[in-house]
């Protein structure tokens, strides 16, 4: 069966939500957001392709710092809204310039950070 791009679930925007996992250690190492044509980018070049709200324009990850997200594999969800991208991450993947942007925890009521930004 063919894959199409129009079969998943975008919300109003035309937006769905992507996680980037690495896909050797299983880190959740971010999330963002895709369009239809974003995914068919991310499909045909392997290059993990992001729709920036703020700035109203596709966004080809590590394009400028050089933290690519290759992609591994491709996932849809059960209720087709959220996609999983697993991805061979090159540096940090946080614009924050940590590993993930999931860094602080919070544990017994107060913010614990998890990891600082790599030099």
């Amino acid at each position: 069966m063919t894959f199409n791009p129009a079969t998943l679930r975008y919300n109003d925007q035309g937006l769905i939500p992507a996680v980037a996992q690495d896909a050797t250690s299983g880190e959740v190492l971010m999330m963002a957001w895709m369009n239809a044509e974003s995914v068919t980018r991310t499909l045909l070049t392997g290059n993990v392709t992001y729709w920036s709200r703020s700035r109203q324009a596709f966004w080809v990850k590590g394009e400028s710092s050089g933290h690519v997200q290759k992609l591994v594999d491709f996932r849809v969800d059960c209720d087709r809204d959220c996609i999983l991208v697993t991805v061979d991450q090159t540096g940090p993947a946080c614009h924050t310039n940590r590993r993930s942007c999931f860094y602080t925890a919070v544990r017994d009521g107060a913010e614990v950070e998890l990891m600082s930004p790599q030099e």
